[in-house]
């Protein structure tokens, strides 16, 4: 008498999803693992509460130069380190391709560096004939509650 359940050779009409899965799952660490890089420049830590701030798309073209200051007296061209008198030839080096419309630089400071620091760098930019400078700030969510300290 044979049996009529399956182990034998013949036709499997249900879908396997395990390897699908599997790919699934490999994917998933890929792109965890690659996402991180993706970032452009070096991570500060730029202020939040600014309700005004205008979204500009261009600070996410791989050609715009974004000038970083994590701390004080670091200064970082994308993601190279760079002294300030080196950061003023880079820039003019950086800008020297692009049009009169698109010469721009970005200045992302971190919270705790002070207001010279800042004003150093932005004086070191106009030395190499720049007028247009962005400040970079995250924009305010809208419906967010502001933070009261504690007092």
């Amino acid at each position: 008498m044979a049996m009529s359940g399956g182990g034998g050779g013949g036709l499997q009409s249900e879908i396997n999803v395990t390897p699908m899965v599997d790919i699934m799952l490999v994917l998933l660490i890929i792109f965890m693992v690659v996402t991180p890089f993706l970032q452009k420049g070096i991570t500060v830590s730029i202020p939040r509460d600014s309700k005004f701030a205008e979204e500009d798309t261009n600070i996410n073209k791989e050609s715009a130069v974004i000038v970083s200051i994590p701390n004080d007296f670091d200064y970082y061209l994308g993601k190279k380190k760079v002294s300030l008198d080196q950061l003023k030839t880079e820039v003019e080096r950086a800008l020297e391709k692009k049009k009169d419309e698109e010469r721009i630089v970005y200045i992302k400071s971190g919270v705790g560096v002070s207001y010279g620091e800042v004003v150093n760098v932005i004086n070191a930019v106009r030395e190499k004939g720049v007028d247009r400078i962005g400040l970079v700030a995250d924009k305010k969510k809208k419906g967010a509650a502001a933070e009261v300290p504690a007092t």
